[in-house]
Parts: structure tokens; C-alpha cells; sequence
């Protein structure tokens, strides 16, 4: 059986939201992403993803370059070395959480369901 710390069931809050977690998880398989480019991977709106990318700039953990190309405004985002390490550090530590939920043996209680596929012991 694993052993848990409390390090191991405590996950990062500021990237656990759905949202973050998204535009951080988008943002850690490439170099950096435009806006148009976020809002559709994401499926956020320009207001939530633009909230959420303050958020996450404010933490350090996105920086975002806005520019002109043309005459059109073009806003990129990539990680920063903190933000390539949180994002890292988070999804190990939702490993670790799934690795102990399938280590802890709970007490059965009589009366609850089986899982399915288990095998049941003894006759009726």
C-alpha cells in the first residue's frame, strides 16, 4: 500500500480550475499559442479566457505579448519556465492522487453495491 502525505492530496489551486487547467495543459505542448487559437482549443469565451489569462499572468505563470500584424491586434501566450514547471508539477500530483484511490482498501459495507466486475465470495 502507498503511503500518503498531505503534499500528495494537496493540488494547485490557481491551475486546478477547469479553465486554467486547460489553457496551462494547451499551453505545456507548445512553444506558445495565439489567442484565436486558446479560445478555440478551449472552448472558452474571450471574456473567460481572458480573465483566466490575466490570472495567470498576474501569477507568473503565462506571458502574454500583444502586438499588431498588419493592422490587425495579435495577442500570444506562452508558459514561463514557472508555469512549464507548475503544470508539470500539477498533473504528476493528479497522478499520485489516482495512483493512491486505487491503493486505499475502504471498509465494505454489507448493505452497499458491489463494483462491477468484482467477483463475489460465497453461495446464495
Amino acid at each position: 500500500m502507498l503511503e500518503s502525505s498531505d503534499e500528495d492530496l494537496v493540488l494547485d489551486r490557481l491551475i486546478h480550475e477547469p479553465g486554467r487547467l486547460a489553457i496551462m495543459t494547451v499551453l505545456s505542448s507548445v512553444a506558445a499559442a495565439d489567442f484565436v487559437f486558446l479560445q478555440r482549443a478551449t472552448r472558452l469565451t474571450k471574456g473567460n479566457l481572458s480573465s483566466h489569462l490575466a490570472k495567470l499572468e498576474e501569477a507568473g505563470l503565462v506571458e502574454i505579448e500583444k502586438k499588431f500584424v498588419g493592422k490587425r491586434p495579435n495577442t500570444n501566450v506562452g508558459l514561463t519556465p514557472a508555469g512549464r514547471e507548475r503544470v508539470a508539477r500539477h498533473w504528476d500530483q493528479l497522478e499520485r492522487l489516482r495512483a493512491l484511490s486505487r491503493t486505499v482498501v475502504l471498509p465494505q459495507d454489507p448493505a452497499s453495491p458491489r463494483p462491477l466486475g468484482g467477483e463475489v465470495s460465497g453461495t446464495a
